[in-house]
């Protein structure tokens, strides 16, 4: 399968199946379009009227450059086959080992914002905190369900996890006693709103957190506008010196800005490079997910608009990073040369199945965001994965299981999409939540675009 696209001045070709990205002028542009269903002699007359005219476009040149078209078929970098659909289903057929773990150390948050998906940190349930008990039982499940892995990953999360500090530290010193007694390795994870930050903090995340995630929507008046405490004030003045702090302690790594962009704010680039002016260089901007009702919600007429800020940004990254300030974005981080491995791309993030999420009371879900969806609970940390039924429908959810993603270019990219999004969207895991789709492909576009900009200039050097 072969995606062709225009942006910045680049003629794109992508190769879904073998991953080949060829920048290449507009008449090899012109002519690979028409490859697939056309014949040489086809090709070439429509050249030669359409380019008529020109000097540079000669018969001789149209059939040198379909030729090489076919060479790069017969080399497997253009109009590969997909010969991926049977590890797809495969997979569900492995067995699965638990290599990270989301603990929900608190069901409660000392902010009230409208958007938060977990219903500021409740998840449609009652406030609650993890207890140590629970929490050692979670570790313990990851070291006995991780089979021969060495390197496990556990999130802290909320709510607000900094409501629950003392906890969080006690866990992390039992995990630290058993990483030799198991040949374990863990990483920790730590997503905070960053008003209890401070400098015990600061200190032992240095130590102990290989990253932190800090939730930040960008300009003031953004931000203040649904990240506000119960009395109605707004977070911004009070968090950003802390994570100026904070980033600046961890010398400016191993962390993200995370923010959410709304109806409210389609031109989130510019929160983005608000973040960037502050300090900030690790940013990632989410778009939010809610009910279509909600005042919050991103409709049709705003999809235009974003995509144009996507784009926006990608020439003000490239732009930057030649002026020696770059900044990274998460979503257009992409590897070309390596990246995941075949199994990785068909099946996605692993939600249900090698990763789950534990609530305070040590239930277990495919993830954060099935947390309070009873229907989704599958299990608990002292009985294991009893709904092996909802397990395996996790296992088979993959690029492969949706009959809208069989003939879409993003589907090795996207792996499916987030199940999570899916079910919201539709109410089943197996659904597509269009518009994330939508701005997913547009994202994917912009980051092959750096690359190909990048090399450019590379050669041009």
């Amino acid at each position: 399968m072969v995606h062709q696209y225009q942006l910045n001045g680049y003629n794109i070709v992508l190769d879904t199946c073998s991953g080949s990205v060829h920048a290449v002028d507009e008449v090899a542009y012109d002519i690979i379009a028409l490859y697939p269903e056309h014949t040489e002699n086809e090709i070439v007359s429509s050249m030669l009227k359409k380019y008529a005219g020109r000097a540079d476009v000669t018969e001789e040149d149209l059939h040198a450059c379909v030729a090489d078209v076919r060479a790069l078929e017969e080399h497997g970098k253009l109009f590969t086959p997909d010969t991926f659909e049977p590890l797809a289903f495969d997979y569900k057929n492995r067995s699965t080992v638990v290599k990270a773990l989301c603990l929900h150390v608190a069901h409660t948050c000392n902010l009230n914002c409208s958007y938060c998906f977990a219903s500021q940190g409740k998840y449609h349930g009652d406030r609650a905190l993890m207890s140590f008990e629970v929490g050692k039982q979670a570790l313990d499940y990851l070291i006995a369900h991780s089979g021969t892995r060495t390197n496990l990953e556990v999130d802290f999360f909320g709510g607000e996890p900094l409501m629950n500090w003392d906890v969080v530290k006690q866990l992390v010193a039992y995990a630290r006693t058993q990483e030799p007694i198991h040949n374990k390795k863990f990483r920790f994870t730590l997503t905070t709103n960053g008003m209890l930050i401070d400098d015990d903090v600061i200190d032992f995340a240095n130590r102990e957190m290989s990253n932190v995630v800090l939730s930040l929507d960008g300009r003031k008046e953004i931000h203040d506008r649904l990240r506000v405490d119960y009395a109605g004030n707004g977070s911004y003045d009070r968090i950003v010196p802390k994570f100026q702090k904070l980033v600046e302690s961890r010398g400016g790594k191993n962390y993200y800005m995370r923010g959410t962009f709304t109806h409210a704010n389609t031109d989130f680039t510019n929160d983005i490079l608000h973040m960037a002016d502050l300090g900030f260089t690790e940013l990632s901007m989410e778009p939010v997910v809610c009910a279509p009702e909600d005042s919050a919600a991103l409709t049709e007429e705003d999809l235009p608009v974003v995509f144009e800020q996507y784009e926006i940004l990608a020439k003000e990254m490239l732009r930057r990073k030649k002026e020696g300030h770059p900044i990274t974005f998460y979503h257009y981080m992409i590897d070309l040369t390596g990246g995941p491995c075949i199994y990785k791309r068909i099946s996605g993030c692993g939600s249900g199945t090698e990763y789950m999420a534990v609530t305070p009371w040590g239930d277990l879900y495919p993830c954060h965001q099935f947390v309070g969806e009873e229907s989704y609970c599958l299990g608990n940390i002292w009985d294991g994965v009893t709904n092996t039924k909802l397990r395996d429908e996790f296992k088979s959810c993959n690029a492969y299981a949706r009959p809208e993603c069989q003939d879409c270019w993003a589907k090795l990219y996207c792996s499916g999409g987030c199940a999570a999004n899916a079910y919201h969207a539709t109410g089943s895991i197996r659904g597509v939540y269009e518009y994330g789709c939508e701005l997913f492909k547009k994202r994917i576009e912009c980051a092959i675009m750096m690359q190909v900009a990048e090399d450019a200039d590379q050669d041009e050097g």
